[in-house]
């Protein structure tokens, strides 16, 4: 009846064992309504309801084992239908109970906004409570699993219930925690709390079952567990000790005692119902005076209370759950470290039931009874003065002598979720997609550089640190460097024609779309310092062109028009071609281009690469290959400027300046500095596309003689170029002479 229900409560297994056939339906507790409980708690047996047992929809027994007749407007018909009783197994296709509070009054209701149906079971308060879920699926299994309540079929040889074939409601196809942890990806995600899903908690255990874990791992054997509710997330001992010291977190998190009963080791939840009611009279007088009582000062209470845990979610991050008590000036502090997995509500109602507990805890009582109370021991709880009071310490002689602390009413005993809602954020998962790498072999860009090639990644959604790799074949691979920040990588999706270089490019806005990042305009003075400055190239070679560019406009998603360039900076006006297609490839250099150390005895070999993010293994999907060789560019002289002639008599005196590759912004010399070993040029006399003739020179300039001229004849251009010893010959200027 009632009063069991309210005793026994909503967990206890054997409880809902007894009563799965009790009722109309699988419903198996209820706080206070007691018409409902009688009407429901009557015995079953044949023919005890008469007509009324029909309307028992889920009176599995009796529909299996009888005759069925069918109603034809209310009246129920004399001859039975063809069902033969006991001819067929159930299944139970969808068995299952919500994580709500008192869900097994009801197993079939849940909570959605969205439906229709969305209702509480009987009596419950709406909060969650994963314990009852489990408690379910125990006592169904349990209870089905003894042949004494699943008798056999005479027809068919098998149990009336076909556990073999039970299918537990629901297991989501949708991944835990991403379920629900994404609530924009997911429009349900918030029923999930208090919901019908597996998915997630069935790695969950029983509070009883890690209790008994850890004392059976201890040695002790003689324990009762059967009063602890609850289930474990996930629990953590780091450090070798003591079962004490592994049972205390427990304990503290989850309210519950330890006390030696007759041999036995008994846990027990704290309660804060009344217990046993004791009167001033029924107690023994001593030399003492009887009841004695003792308050601590308010100067040992705690006023705050601050409880760390690891949070419920994906990649179980450090919370903090705290709790102050009502109307105290008390700036003491009181702080305990969990190493429990809880949810946030249930570290909410830790903190404040640990404060409740502590400000009742100050109040103690000692008093005797008689030998005819023996039947009271440590854990039980008692009514006494207008308090309940939990019995700490019972020492039995000619009388009970005892010492009891104040148990904080409505406080005995935290629920598995409470009526504060529970939510899970995770971080959405990064797929471990292979990065954009592009090599970069450019000349220097400023002095601090160093002549080595430079390689930028970029990742529409970053991966995080990534480990570039390189080896002389496609195994044993070394670390070349990591990389840290995604550089600024896109595509033109306009032609960028050629312009002449030194002087502002204000033709037609070159428009990008950026693979991630995002571009800016920059101020005239950063514009004049070098800032804004580009590689663009095709990809196919190792031919780039690096230019700035002071304006940025956005005009669409991750879509940006560059204007007021500056082109062929850095030399790069010798490798511009007439037109960059559509399709080019452009990186911002910025501090996310990441230099690679490469051997000057290896410039020109090609090596392997592998680039992807270092917590992937090397083999796998998100790495990339290439295979790439390096000729040095850096070190790579500039193309000489203003080439030009004059006449000799008959004779051609061809000049040109030099440029450099270090240090030639200064206008403090007369001349920039050599920037190679020694000064050398190739010139080459040049017919279409035939070689002439060819010359070397250690000055810029070199005369063309009139007796040469006319053994090479009409139609002839001359090349100069810088040669460097390190590098050898750079790229050459055009010059257009005259005929003979």
């Amino acid at each position: 009846g009632e009063a069991d229900a309210a005793a026994q409560g909503p967990h206890d297994l054997d409880y809902l064992k007894a009563n799965i056939e009790g009722g109309e339906g699988y419903d198996w507790y209820y706080a206070s309504d007691a018409d409902r409980t009688a009407q429901l708690r009557r015995p079953i047996s044949d023919g005890a309801y008469g007509e009324h047992w029909v309307w028992r929809y889920k009176d599995i027994r009796n529909w299996w084992a009888s005759q069925h007749h069918e109603r034809r407007g209310g009246d129920r018909q004399i001859s039975a239908t063809p069902w033969v009783p006991g001819s067929k197994p159930v299944r139970f296709t969808e068995l299952g109970c919500a994580a709500i509070d008192k869900g097994t009054n009801q197993p079939n209701k849940f909570l959605d906004p969205k439906s229709s149906e969305s209702a509480l079971p009987w009596f419950s308060d709406a909060g969650r409570d994963d314990f009852v879920q489990v408690q379910y699926l125990r006592a169904m299994d349990e209870y089905w699993g003894d042949p004494e309540c699943n008798p056999v079929s005479e027809l068919y040889g098998g149990p009336m219930v076909d556990m073999n074939h039970a299918y537990v409601w629901a297991w989501d196809a949708r991944p835990f925690p991403a379920f629900p942890g994404l609530p924009d990806v997911w429009s349900d995600a918030e029923n999930y709390y208090r919901g019908h899903w597996l998915t997630g908690r069935a790695g969950y255990r029983t509070l009883a079952s890690v209790v008994a874990e850890i004392c059976h791992r201890a040695g002790v054997t003689e324990i009762d567990t059967q009063d602890l509710h609850g289930v474990v997330r996930g629990y953590a001992v780091t450090d070798l000790t003591d079962a004490r010291s592994a049972l205390q977190p427990l304990m503290l998190a989850y309210g519950f005692d330890a006390v030696e009963r007759d041999g036995h080791l008994r846990f027990s939840m704290r309660r804060a119902e009344p217990g046993t009611a004791l009167l001033e009279a029924d107690l023994v007088a001593d030399e003492a005076g009887g009841l004695i009582a003792v308050r601590d000062p308010e100067s040992e209470e705690a006023g705050y209370i601050s409880v760390g845990y690891i949070v419920e979610t994906g990649d179980f991050p450090a919370g903090i759950s705290e709790a102050t008590a009502p109307g105290s000036d008390d700036n003491s502090v009181a702080r305990v470290e969990l190493p429990l997995v809880l949810t946030t509500a249930e570290a909410r109602e830790i903190a404040e039931r640990w404060l409740a507990e502590a400000r009742a805890g100050r109040d103690r009582i000692s008093f005797v009874l008689p030998p005819s109370r023996a039947d009271l021991g440590a854990g039980d709880t008692v009514s006494l003065k207008g308090a309940v009071w939990r019995l700490d310490r019972v020492e039995r002689g000619e009388e009970l002598r005892v010492e009891a602390t104040r148990v904080a009413s409505g406080r005995g005993r935290t629920s598995p979720g409470g009526m504060l809602q529970d939510s899970m954020r995770v971080t959405p998962a990064v797929l471990p997609t292979p990065p954009v790498a592009v090599f970069l072999d450019l000349p220097l860009l400023d002095s601090g550089r160093t002549a080595e090639p430079m390689i930028a990644v970029g990742a529409a959604r970053w991966p995080g640190s990534v480990a570039v790799l390189s080896s002389v074949e496609d195994a044993g691979y070394r670390l070349e460097t990591t990389v840290g920040r995604g550089a600024v990588i896109g595509v033109t999706e306009t032609p960028l024609d050629r312009a002449e270089p030194g002087r502002i490019d204000r033709g037609t806005p070159l428009q990008v779309r950026l693979l991630s990042g995002r571009l800016s305009s920059v101020s005239e003075a950063a514009f004049a310092s070098g800032a804004n400055a580009v590689a663009i190239g095709t990809g196919e070679d190792d031919l780039w062109e690096v230019f700035q560019f002071r304006d940025a406009e956005l005009v669409g998603a991750r879509t940006w028009l560059l204007s007021h360039r500056l082109r062929g900076q850095s030399g790069t006006d010798a490798t511009m071609p007439q037109s960059w297609p559509a399709g080019s490839r452009v990186v911002l250099l910025d501090s996310a281009v990441t230099s690679l150390s490469v051997d000057p005895g290896q410039r020109g070999l090609d090596r392997h690469w592998r680039v992807g993010p270092a917590d992937q293994p090397l083999n796998g999907p998100s790495f990339t290959h290439a295979v790439r060789g390096f000729e040095g560019v850096g070190l790579r002289p500039y193309s000489p400027s203003h080439p030009c002639f004059v006449n000799l008599g008959e004779d051609l005196r061809v000049t040109w300046i030099r440029r450099t590759r270090i240090d030639g912004d200064s206008w403090a010399g007369r001349e920039v500095p050599l920037g190679e070993e020694s000064e050398g040029y190739r010139v080459w006399v040049m017919r279409g596309a035939n070689l002439v003739r060819e010359a070397e020179v250690d000055e810029p300039a070199w005369t063309y003689s009139a007796a040469d001229r006319v053994v090479d004849g009409p139609g002839c251009r001359v090349e100069i170029a810088q040669f460097s010893p390190v590098y050898g010959v750079g790229p050459p200027v055009a010059l257009s002479l005259p005929d003979p």
